[in-house]
């Protein structure tokens, strides 16, 4: 008696469970499959193109052959001597890579103090900070580089053609999206903690240091991915603020590809094989904080 009790008891839970999984359930699981397979061919179709072409001859890439008849995989090796590829990896990982640590650092800081403090003034600012996400990138390009050569020409220093040029350049585009995501991470951070902190004598830094910094890497590591991003792959303000010295690979390989439409065969091979290469830091980046992102861009959508 008290085992038909318990199964009537657990199965209608399970009805309930089955129930609201199917009605949470967008499509049919046939179609939710189709979508699917047809979204991965979609995404990994241009990406085995590359793959192997970057591996194929140049005849056959132009002659529209997908598979290669027979592996090339000199083109890995012929591509670093064709373009100067190896000082442009440097270049974008030194900017780039500064640009992500420091928008983080200073993005977490402008938004918790938006978030937890109250003072005049402090609304506009947030406002600002969503309304400079619509300004195009490409209306400030003339701005800056105009800046910049005034700048040059006050301080009697060179800019243009600088890394700290297309640092701060980088910087500033970055620092309002990025500040706009920790704000929205750090809203749903309880309270509590910190004011326990302040109850033992924790002073404002020791609180950001000790408190929110180690419970926003989610949201810090997304900041951080994404002003290394729009840097990364950036081409239209590097290709003004730089100068051979300080070239970044998007760059390079902007310029490598406007030097290959002539009458002759482009280097195909050597083309594709240097896209995958500068994709690579990218794709390492994202499987080694997969999990953060994960976390840090779901952040604040439950509340």
């Amino acid at each position: 008696m008290s085992a038909t009790t318990t199964i009537a008891q657990v199965n209608p839970r399970r009805r309930t469970a089955g129930r609201s999984v199917q009605i949470t359930r967008l499509l049919p699981r046939p179609l939710l499959v189709v979508a699917n397979v047809l979204l991965c061919l979609l995404v990994l179709g241009p990406v085995s193109y590359m793959v192997f072409a970057s591996v194929n001859s140049d005849i056959a890439v132009a002659a529209g052959e997908y598979w290669p008849q027979d592996l090339r995989l000199e083109n890995y090796l012929t591509v670093w001597r064709t373009i100067d590829l190896g000082a442009g990896l440097v270049n974008s990982l030194l900017i780039c890579g500064a640009v992500a640590i420091v928008c983080a650092a200073v993005a977490v800081s402008i938004a918790w103090v938006l978030v937890r403090f109250t003072f005049v003034g402090r609304v506009t600012i947030l406002r600002g900070l969503l309304g400079l996400q619509s300004v195009p990138g490409t209306l400030m390009l003339l701005p800056v580089f105009v800046m910049f050569s005034t700048l040059s020409a006050i301080l009697r220093v060179p800019t243009i053609g600088t890394h700290w040029s297309v640092f701060v350049t980088y910087l500033t585009f970055a620092l309002p999206f990025s500040t706009w995501v920790m704000v929205t991470y750090i809203r749903g951070l309880p309270r509590e903690l910190e004011e326990a902190a302040r109850m033992d004598g924790a002073s404002n830094f020791r609180v950001l240091t000790r408190i929110v910094l180690p419970l926003s890497w989610p949201g810090i590591v997304v900041s951080a991915i994404f002003a290394f991003l729009q840097g990364w792959n950036d081409v239209l303000f590097a290709s003004v603020m730089t100068n051979r010295e300080s070239r970044t690979a998007a760059v390079a390989l902007q310029i490598f590809g406007a030097t290959q439409e002539t009458g002759a065969v482009p280097l195909y091979g050597q083309m594709m094989a240097a896209s995958l290469i500068c994709a690579a830091p990218v794709v390492v980046l994202y499987l080694v904080f997969q999990r953060y992102l994960v976390g840090g861009l779901t952040a604040g959508g439950v509340k």
